[in-house]
């Protein structure tokens, strides 16, 4: 069982920058981070392959976020310029110890994280 540790989310201005950290505690595979907005459901922002050679982006997130791994640490960073409010939302880590599955699915990941708070204030 791989834990993994979401950090990073805080309260920020709209065109603010901000960045989220995602520690797990064994290998994985692909990893990505989800986003769940109030009263709506769980959506895909973006995700990386286990080399970190490809990359999805949701096109919300396509051109402002930056998905980028740290191998040596497990880590798995969102670098998010340019905050919008409809960015707003808990972000959830997730990742994968097997290969195969839509990347953008949610059933393509088997660890999940407690997710981080991030609000962007107008």
């Amino acid at each position: 069982q791989v834990q993994l540790v979401e950090s990073g989310g805080g309260l920020v201005q709209a065109g603010d920058s901000l960045r989220l950290s995602c520690a797990a505690s064994g290998r994985t595979t692909l990893m990505g981070w989800f986003r769940q907005a109030p009263g709506k459901e769980r959506e895909f922002v973006v995700a990386i392959g286990g080399t970190g050679g490809h990359t999805l982006y949701a096109d919300s997130a396509s051109g402002r976020f930056a998905i980028s791994r740290d191998y040596a640490k497990t880590t798995v960073y969102l670098k998010m310029n340019s905050l919008k409010p409809e960015a707003m939302g808990v972000y959830y880590c997730a990742a994968s110890g097997r290969y195969g599955g839509a990347w953008s699915g949610a059933n393509a990941y088997d660890y999940w994280g407690q997710g981080t708070q991030v609000t962007v204030s107008s």
